[in-house]
């Protein structure tokens, strides 16, 4: 009697390799090739909307243009109103609506603003308007663009440094925010002895800073509330 065929014998076969999914029954049949499965684009850059900070800036109802001299190396900006005497909670969030800009010049008058903004502003000033920065810098994160996410943590480290009233304010909307931030925790480079000339912007180690910041001025629900969304995030106060 001819032999039978066996699933331990090795898969050999002269013929034309047929070619199937991935993960399927199929994958374990003689005279395959098997299909690797498709990628996940979870890192790729999604494309930014034209946000409204752009069409209020060339509808001339910001009062900023370019700096121009030379000063204009470290004041990219110039206010035609003073930062403190405008409306903080129209412009505010105006201005980190900017954030997910990456087209010159838009990009820089927005970063520029919000750091002009958050330096001259009181505590009171920039406290009611939390609630309407939420949503401006979970799209700029949800871009996926490490440069826009770089700028939306400074930000949001430069916002916590307002006041101890901030960072207890934040903790509500720790759900809206972190979970970009759980993606691209991971995203660091060993160089072993090697010297980093980029002085600390990868963006992994911005995603660590910003959870550390975000603890010490979370108050003591905070660590809780970054561990369920980021669950390698290992406390930076309790593990001194």
């Amino acid at each position: 009697m001819p032999s039978t065929s066996c699933w331990c014998q090795p898969r050999t076969c002269p013929g034309i390799l047929r070619r199937v999914p991935a993960f399927t029954v199929q994958a374990c049949q003689r005279c395959v090739v098997v299909w690797p499965p498709c990628p996940i684009p979870v890192f790729c850059i999604r494309p930014a909307r034209v946000s409204r900070f752009r069409g209020f800036f060339l509808r001339g109802d910001i009062p900023i243009s370019r700096e121009c001299g030379t000063r204009c190396v470290k004041h990219f900006i110039k206010w035609h109103t003073p930062p403190e005497q405008l409306n903080y909670q129209r412009f505010l969030p105006l201005f980190f609506d900017g954030l997910c800009e990456s087209t010159f010049p838009y990009r820089e008058f927005a970063r520029h603003g919000v750091s002009d903004l958050l330096i001259a502003g009181t505590e009171r000033q920039i406290f009611q308007t939390i609630p309407m920065l939420i949503l401006p810098m979970r799209e700029a994160l949800n871009t996926r663009n490490p440069d826009i996410i770089i700028a939306t943590l400074n930000a949001l480290q430069q916002l916590l440094r307002v006041g101890p009233s901030i960072g207890i304010a934040l903790v509500p909307y720790y759900r809206q925010l972190l979970p970009m931030l759980n993606l691209y925790k991971q995203r660091r480079v060993n160089i072993g002895d090697h010297i980093d000339f980029r002085g600390g912007r990868r963006i992994g180690d911005v995603v660590n800073a910003t959870l550390e910041l975000l603890e010490q001025c979370g108050g003591p629900d905070a660590y809780l509330n970054i561990k369920y969304m980021v669950p390698t995030y290992e406390s930076c106060v309790y593990n001194r």
